[in-house]
Order: C-alpha cells, then sequence, then structure tokens
C-alpha cells in the first residue's frame, strides 16, 4: 500500500494531522488566527488563536521559531511547578543539570 504524504503538528506528544497542500495550510493557519481575535463571539473563540499559529508554524519559519520559544518556555515552567504532571504527559526534564549539557 502506497502511503501519501501526510503533514502533521505534533502536539503534547500527539500527531495531528492538517491538510497536504501549503496554500491550504496557509489559508487555514490564518483564518484561524483571525478568528481567534474574535474570540469574544460565540463559536469563534480565542482557542483559534494558538490553533492557528500551530498550522501557520509548519511553512513559516518566523512562526515556528516563535511557537518552538513558547514551548520550551511552558515545558520549563510546568517542570519546575507541576514536576508529576510534566512527566505523566511526557515533558519533564531531560538533563538534570543544564550548566554541565553542551547548549548554553
Amino acid at each position: 500500500m502506497k502511503e501519501k504524504n501526510v503533514r502533521s503538528v505534533k502536539f503534547l506528544g500527539k500527531s495531528v494531522p492538517v491538510p497536504g497542500h501549503p496554500i491550504l495550510r496557509a489559508i487555514l493557519g490564518v483564518a484561524l488566527v483571525l478568528g481567534g481575535f474574535l474570540g469574544f463571539l460565540p463559536v469563534l473563540g480565542f482557542w483559534m488563536l494558538p490553533l492557528g499559529l500551530l498550522i501557520l508554524s509548519i511553512d513559516f519559519p518566523p512562526v515556528r521559531r516563535f511557537r518552538r520559544a513558547v514551548t520550551v518556555k511552558i515545558v520549563d515552567w510546568l517542570s519546575r511547578r507541576f514536576p508529576g504532571l510534566s512527566q505523566k504527559l511526557g515533558l519533564g526534564r531531560r538533563r538534570s543539570n543544564r550548566k554541565s549539557s553542551a547548549y548554553p
């Protein structure tokens, strides 16, 4: 069986499929971001903003860098504040001593 090239976004360890064509992904991402700004209306919500940025991060490097920086900050905060929950989610710190690692 031949597998199609399906794009996906990884979110909390889960893989979520998104449209395969870059133009469709860009349109969907922009629509979700714009809908997120209208979050005070019924049906539309503020949940659309991060989802749109997540989809846009597949094709646009500046959005990808922003998403990665926010993800690292959230995971770091979560692992310091709620270590048990972060371990359950598989987000716990991998290194015990940051200064001894090769990365600054």
